[in-house]
């Protein structure tokens, strides 16, 4: 972020220039500055930035759902344990009963 900050004060270095410029009439250069001077260096670190907060909070999110899939498939795999325990002990039932 603090590459946001320092390319804000350089490209303001040039500013009064192109103000001066665009008073006068000539709009390219006032569109020029805004458009390589400001924009280009101002808003890509901040780009870059936000990409990684997103980048880190999908990973978060990934891990969260992982750990989840994980305990669900723990879960699953022990009640088809206690099913098939049933099933024995329905069929010992069974035979005794027979």
């Amino acid at each position: 972020m603090w590459a946001a900050y320092l390319f804000a004060l350089l490209a303001l270095v040039s500013f009064p220039q192109a103000l001066m410029a665009f008073m006068h009439g000539d709009t390219v250069v006032g569109v020029s500055w805004l458009s390589q001077s400001f924009l280009q260096l101002v808003l890509l670190p901040i780009i870059l930035v936000g990409q990684n907060v997103i980048s880190a909070s999908q990973d978060a999110r990934a891990e969260a759902d992982h750990e989840t899939l994980t305990a669900l498939h723990t879960m699953n795999v022990r009640q088809l344990q206690l099913l098939e325990q049933q099933e024995k002990i329905l069929d010992i039932l069974q035979r005794r009963g027979a």
